[in-house]
């Protein structure tokens, strides 16, 4: 069972103290394991680790090699102890899957089946550090972590006291687990948060800009306000008349861009005739209290000035090719003599 609780622990296991970093939000430090086990014999494992919402770990599979994703994801890790928690970990990509076909009967799982593990430890504003523990069968829960233990969760009936009772059976497991918990994954949580602090600290205005969607209906529009390239990930994004957000406000997933910023779009399904004084704000950290404000009708003006500016230019140019067309016309050309032999 040990490996059964342990697939991603690579990243866990960090030396050293440091202090904590001072941020002004929660934050956590979680590992997210995931098997698809398609029969008793094809298995795939796929997990990774986050710091929040960045993803700061990898397995590569292939080579059983930790990816560090961050130059900071290290922490304070030696090289001897991530070669030590790579072999570790391979082998319980190994163990792991025989561990769970062994018991999959028992446990009352049928192939093709998921399980689910998030374990990890998060940093309150105070300072406090706790941590949890989820194991999950097609994501119903079956152990949760409380005060420091593992425990059956009371929704999972009779399958989750039998899971309960084989993990107490591997003593060595349900330790390192709890030192894990406890004292393993806090330590490398201020490691990383002391190491990409720069990183994870950093501000960068977000550039916003007005579109309009696919109309939902007759005498509709759908309005979108887009907001890219802003880091850290929360922002407050409305459309707005005056001082009232509007109602029917829809905000899409809030998506990475490959520099590490972020992006998300705001939509307002309005009446065509009910656009007057409408306008995007945008709040943001790194705006220093200056949010930015986009007019619809700002918006409409500008788009108007370039459609002016495109036709323009082509009525100028079909008038002059109707003029020399018509003065062409008129001109004869000059006669020419030719030499009688």
């Amino acid at each position: 069972m040990l490996f059964l609780q342990i697939p991603l622990l690579a990243v866990l296991l960090a030396a050293g103290d440091n202090e904590a970093t001072a941020f002004q939000e929660e934050i956590s430090f979680k590992m997210i394991h995931s098997s698809s086990f398609y029969n008793d014999s094809w298995v795939k494992i796929r997990y990774s680790a986050w710091l929040g919402d960045l993803q700061t770990h990898g397995w590569d599979i292939n080579s059983g090699r930790i990816i560090f994703l961050r130059p900071w994801s290290k922490g304070n890790l030696s090289k001897k102890e991530i070669k030590d928690l790579e072999e570790f970990c391979r082998g319980g990509i190994i163990i792991m899957p025989q561990l769970i076909h062994r018991h999959a009967s028992e446990w009352q799982l049928k192939y093709p089946f998921e399980i689910q593990i998030l374990l990890g430890c998060e940093l309150h504003p105070g300072g406090a550090i706790g941590n949890f523990y989820r194991f999950a069968y097609q994501g119903s829960e079956l152990l949760h972590s409380q005060n420091n233990s593992l425990l059956p969760s009371p929704k999972g009936g009779i399958r989750a006291q039998d899971v309960y009772r084989v993990f107490n059976e591997y003593h060595v497991a349900k330790y390192i687990v709890q030192k894990i918990l406890s004292d393993t994954c806090p330590r490398l949580l201020l490691s990383i948060l002391d190491a990409g602090k720069a990183d994870l600290q950093r501000q960068v205005k977000p550039e916003a800009w007005l579109s309009t969607g696919t109309n939902p209906g007759p005498d509709h529009q759908m309005l979108v306000c887009h907001v890219t390239g802003f880091h850290p990930k929360p922002i407050w994004v409305k459309w707005m008349r005056g001082e009232q957000v509007q109602q029917g406000n829809q905000q899409s997933d809030i998506l990475p861009n490959a520099d590490g910023t972020w992006y998300l779009q705001v939509f307002l399904d309005v009446e065509a005739t009910e656009t007057s004084g409408l306008y995007c704000r945008v709040r943001h950290s790194s705006l220093g209290g200056q949010d930015i404000l986009l007019y619809l009708e700002h918006h409409q003006g500008s788009v108007g000035w370039i459609i002016l500016a495109v036709m323009v230019p082509l009525v100028l140019l079909t008038a002059l090719a109707f003029w020399l067309r018509k003065h062409w016309s008129h001109c004869k050309p000059p006669a020419i003599l030719l030499p009688l032999e």
